[in-house]
């Protein structure tokens, strides 16, 4: 208030002010190369009034980006996921042979002096047999890329997509020699003891698929033995060009923050002017 204010009289005089010449002159000011160096400025996120936690979720997101996509290589940990994908999908052959024998039908047979041959002349059931290896086949494929997408996200792309391939190449003749198998015993034993012109069954078996032997040392699957690894590369293709991540793993998502708030710093209000009755504090 005006009355509280001392009087014009008891204000110090002119004269005792300090001197203009007592003042540091310009010259004892720090020159601009002696700035403090960049790494003891303050950090973006104290500046403009903002905490260290404004910009501790986009640290985080970025560190995450990092360890996430710039891991380094590791060609035997990469080795060892495909052999392990390969020889477990092996061993899922087996199921998918024993429900192949049982969806197959088999073929009735006549004993003869020089063998076995068809009761009937033009049987339907070795073509049934391919049909149903087929179409089990594409639907084992088809569930192994699903499977192998999910199970290996860390190393989707290139890796996945040949530990499926490999896998269902190799599951395919264990499932066919593993259905062909089953009552294959029965079969052999009739066919050496039973006299001529009984009739008895023989289980299923390919004729449109085997293995052949190149050089006698690798096999090489062909006919509808392929069929598995088939559609296992065309649904992993399409799961790959259905994902919505450029890098098919999955990124981590910034909680609350877009590129753009991520490094603008937050304006701050305006301080709020005193109220009318609050005294000044004395001058001088």
């Amino acid at each position: 208030m005006v009355g509280d204010q001392p009087p014009v009289g008891d204000q110090p005089p002119v004269g005792d002010q300090p001197p203009v010449g007592d003042q540091p002159p310009v010259g004892d000011q720090p020159p601009v190369g002696e700035q403090p160096p960049v790494g003891e400025q303050r950090p973006v996120g104290e500046q403009a009034g903002l905490g260290v936690g404004d910009a501790a979720p986009s640290a985080a997101y970025q560190s995450s980006l990092e360890l996430s996509f710039d891991e380094p290589r590791r060609p035997l940990r990469t080795a060892a996921t495909v052999l392990g994908a390969v020889l477990a999908l092996a061993v899922l052959g087996v199921p998918f042979g024993l429900l192949w024998a049982v969806l197959a039908p088999d073929t009735p047979v006549l004993k003869t002096a020089e063998g076995a041959i068809y009761a009937d002349p033009q049987p339907e059931q070795p073509i049934a047999a391919d049909g149903w290896f087929s179409l089990l086949g594409l639907g084992f494929g088809l569930l192994v890329a699903v499977a192998l997408w999910f199970v290996l996200r860390r190393r989707r792309g290139p890796v996945g997509l040949l530990a499926a391939v490999l896998g269902a190449l190799v599951a395919a003749p264990v499932a066919w020699q593993v259905g062909r198998r089953v009552g294959l015993a029965t079969f052999d034993r009739l066919l050496a003891t039973a006299p001529a012109g009984q009739a008895f069954t023989k289980p299923a078996d390919l004729r449109a698929g085997g293995v052949d032997w190149l050089l006698d040392v690798l096999p090489v699957p062909h006919g509808n033995l392929l069929l598995p690894a088939f559609g296992a590369a065309v649904m992993y293709t399409l799961l790959a060009g259905w994902s919505r991540w450029p890098g098919l793993r999955p990124e981590p998502d910034p909680a609350g923050l877009s590129w753009v708030s991520a490094g603008t710093p937050t304006p701050q209000a305006a301080p709020a002017p005193p109220a009318p009755d609050e005294a000044e504090p004395p001058r001088g």
